[in-house]
């Protein structure tokens, strides 16, 4: 994704629009978003020529496509995000040589990529949702309770679980001593 800028050459105050259809690079996002690698970006720049390097600044338009982070459900949308970078001169006096940071002309051309990775990446939700009430997925067995929100399950705690059986059993002895207790006052 690199563009010439040898014909604003160094003259403060040139400018050019570039409206370009260009693929999308691969890792542009995160584990559960992103946008696919190949699908189609669309970007809305102006490059102006300043002392110091080439500004660019303008949209990108990309198709973010993922799951949501609650329910797995897929989700596609459409985002818009805004760029603006300026690329420095390899000779410019704001350049320390320290700042790795700093984006630059090389060879007459400025490399966007790394310019529009940091903006859709950070544009994306930390946590995507397909909508603001989801519910997710039941704990116990997996389901959208999206689809079935009364859906619960009786859970034991699990340090009960053995006098669970006590009191099945203590009621059938009481049940059977009862019945013994009745038999022996009718005979």
């Amino acid at each position: 994704m690199t563009f010439s800028v040898k014909d604003l050459g160094r003259s403060p105050g040139s400018m050019r629009t570039l409206e370009e259809r260009v693929p999308a690079p691969k890792d542009l996002g995160v584990a559960l978003i992103g946008v696919r690698e190949g699908s189609e970006l669309e970007l809305d720049l102006r490059l102006e020529s300043v002392h110091e390097g080439i500004l660019v600044s303008g949209t990108a338009d990309v198709e973010v496509t993922g799951e949501c982070g609650r329910c797995l459900e897929p989700l596609r949308f459409d985002r818009t995000v805004d760029l603006q970078e300026l690329f420095f001169y390899s000779d410019s006096e704001s350049l320390s040589g320290e700042d790795e940071e700093q984006h630059r002309v090389e060879n007459d051309s400025v490399d966007l990529e790394p310019v529009l990775r940091d903006a859709v990446v950070t544009s994306l939700p930390f946590q995507p949702v397909c909508r603001e009430d989801c519910r997710g997925l039941c704990s116990e067995c997996g389901a959208q309770l999206n689809a079935d929100p009364d859906r619960h399950h009786e859970v034991l705690d699990p340090r009960w679980s053995a006098l669970a059986g006590l009191t099945g059993t203590a009621a059938e002895n009481d049940a059977a001593a009862k019945s013994e207790s009745d038999e022996r006052e009718e005979s």
